[in-house]
């Protein structure tokens, strides 16, 4: 079973919550030398390809491509490869954003 985070800044309490933007986020990314805008997000499998249409910030990590996906003002990343904890935690502090699991 795969797990999903949601990097969110909705459960701030003080003033107003400000949605995560495209804008922060491609400056934020585009900080990161492993990470890179895709406005699409394609999986192949054996015998299909699936594109989902979207705000991608893809992570290379070694052969690997996890995507971080832009959604309604949160950041979304499945949990599946152990590496993505440390990077999301950094995230997540960057854009003084909480961790929710789901």
């Amino acid at each position: 079973m795969s797990q999903r985070y949601r990097i969110t800044r909705s459960l701030k309490e003080s003033g107003n919550v400000l949605d995560l933007t495209i804008e922060e986020c491609k400056e934020l990314f585009a900080a990161k030398l492993d990470f890179e805008y895709s406005p699409v997000f394609t999986v192949k499998g054996p015998e299909s390809t699936m594109s989902i249409d979207g705000d991608f910030f893809m992570w290379s990590l070694g052969e690997v491509k996890i995507p971080f996906r832009l959604y309604d003002g949160d950041l979304y990343v499945s949990g599946t490869n152990e590496a993505v904890i440390p990077m999301m935690l950094e995230i997540a502090s960057e854009l003084e954003a909480d961790i929710v699991e789901g």
